[in-house]
């Protein structure tokens, strides 16, 4: 076991997720709310109603959450690889088996993601203001575990899986090529006298890789996120998972699992540059100590 591995892999998330959140949200409520027709239209909106916190709403046991999936996926991509090279006699990773091993990696994070993902999303969704006012409506979670204890109270254990498949639909297929995108970019830009790139190379790829894998998974994102706000606002529009993707296409047409792209690009680059510089730094210094903290190669050889 690379005990290393999940251990940096939880510190990398948390960085990841610091970075990221403001852009989220907006893709968040891009997604889900009709009122929002656009990135710098939703921004405006909701820093002129709720202020700078409207950006990090929810972000609380996301952070918290984050050190347990992300351990996770690092943890058991890592791994995986382990057991395909001793399974053929401890020969060098293939890149197939990079592949399989995100794959494996993004379907197994998705148990421990699922409850802190739709709390996430109901509390970036809820547009009301904390300030104080008369004509001020009335939040309808206070916070991370009035929402999380609410899913349950109403929904039952249950709800907090609501959107799972699609979830599962979207971290599979991505850290695929999530994984596979960043070894193979770390080769290309490794000097033929090396055996590493250099941390240039480490976060150009991560920052590569992080786009590649949100290309695709941003269409099931989108019905990831429909799923889980169904409901909370007015009367259940979809009664299951091809349902939504069938009214969805109707109504607003394919375009619109896309609507979210270009944010997700933009937010995915910083994120997972600082992904991956933060787990290679933490697993050097673990594996190997001070000395240790050399840009390493975790995929195939």
């Amino acid at each position: 076991m690379h005990i290393a591995d999940f251990v940096s892999g939880s510190f990398a998330g948390a960085c990841g997720v610091a970075v990221g959140y403001p852009l989220d949200t907006v893709k968040v409520r891009i997604q889900t709310q009709k009122q929002f027709t656009g990135v710098w239209q939703c921004a405006a909106t909701t820093f002129s109603k709720e202020g700078v916190h409207g950006f990090f709403k929810g972000m609380s046991l996301p952070l918290t959450t984050i050190t347990m999936t992300s351990s996770v996926v690092f943890g058991t991509y890592r791994n995986c690889l382990q057991c395909l090279s001793q399974s053929r006699g401890a020969c060098p990773n293939t890149k197939l088996d990079v592949f399989v091993s995100g794959l494996a990696a993004g379907i197994a994070q998705t148990s421990v993601m699922s409850p802190g993902d739709i709390v996430k999303v109901r509390l970036q969704c809820q547009t009301e203001s904390k300030r104080k006012g008369a004509n001020m409506p009335k939040l309808k979670y206070n916070g991370p575990v009035h929402c999380l204890l609410s899913i349950i109270k109403e929904e039952g254990f249950k709800g907090l899986y609501r959107g799972v498949l699609p979830l599962v639909l979207r971290d599979g297929p991505s850290y695929a090529t999530y994984f596979l995108t960043y070894t193979t970019i770390c080769e290309w830009l490794t000097d033929s006298s090396k055996k590493r790139p250099d941390w240039g190379g480490v976060m150009l790829a991560g920052g590569v890789a992080g786009m590649v894998g949100w290309t695709i998974g941003t269409p099931m994102d989108v019905i990831k996120a429909r799923l889980q706000m169904d409901g909370t606002r007015e009367t259940r529009r979809y009664k299951g998972f091809y349902h939504c993707i069938t009214e969805t296409v109707r109504v607003e047409g394919a375009g619109v699992f896309f609507r979210t792209l270009g944010i997700n690009c933009l937010r995915a680059f910083p994120v997972n540059m600082v992904v991956f510089l933060t787990y290679e730094v933490l697993t050097g210094l673990l594996k190997d100590g001070p000395g240790g903290v050399d840009p390493p190669r975790i995929g195939f050889e």
